[in-house]
């Protein structure tokens, strides 16, 4: 898996952008290709999704480390492929389509190309009650805790995932997490306790 990739904006075009690293340039299917900016000067780090299946071989790639969970989790919803996934997350309103998500507000949901009916109940059965570790500003009365506490609290979600732990087990610990301002690793500690119990 290839986390990011560091390098200058060499093209841009309205499906893609290629990043050149050490002479080799990645083609880099984004959100909003315009979002990047050809330059020589500067170097920029472009988070990707490495896809891969039969007939297809791509990089997915996203400002910043949420917008990238985010795309993942919309994968695993059926009916959504990259395609549809880039589309949604191209408004670049991750709050909006958190809070829509939570609020079971289809219609808004209907807006994205390509999402029907059909597709936006599946969004919603699929991903609500998942999504606050990833976008937390979209819960405002759930997070108070200053930005550093909520990333700390969001990569200890992702560490606790990672253990094997389901959603469903890390939800019934949340409160007790939301209610600290710990570090990653005191978060993990709790939450283990807690879970083990």
């Amino acid at each position: 898996m290839i986390e990011f990739i560091r390098g200058y904006v060499d093209y841009v075009c309205p499906e893609y952008i290629v990043v050149e690293n050490n002479g080799i340039g990645y083609q880099i299917f984004t959100p909003n290709p315009f979002s990047f900016h050809i330059s020589k000067q500067e170097q920029i780090i472009v988070y990707t999704y490495h896809y891969v299946r039969e007939d297809v071989l791509a990089l997915y790639g996203f400002h910043t480390r949420q917008e990238r969970t985010l795309f993942a989790k919309l994968l695993q919803v059926s009916g959504i492929g990259p395609k549809g996934a880039l589309a949604i997350l191209a408004a670049g309103q991750l709050e909006q389509l958190v809070e829509a998500i939570e609020a079971e507000d289809d219609k808004f949901l209907c807006k994205f190309p390509g999402v029907g009916k059909k597709t936006a109940r599946q969004m919603i059965l699929d991903l609500k009650g998942k999504l606050q570790a990833i976008v937390p500003d979209a819960f405002p009365n759930l997070f108070t805790e200053p930005f550093e506490a909520i990333d700390s609290l969001s990569e200890a979600l992702e560490a606790l995932k990672a253990l094997g732990y389901s959603d469903k087990e890390i939800q019934k610990v949340m409160p007790i997490l939301k209610q600290e301002r710990l570090s990653t690793e005191g978060y993990i500690k709790l939450a283990l306790q807690k879970l083990l119990k």
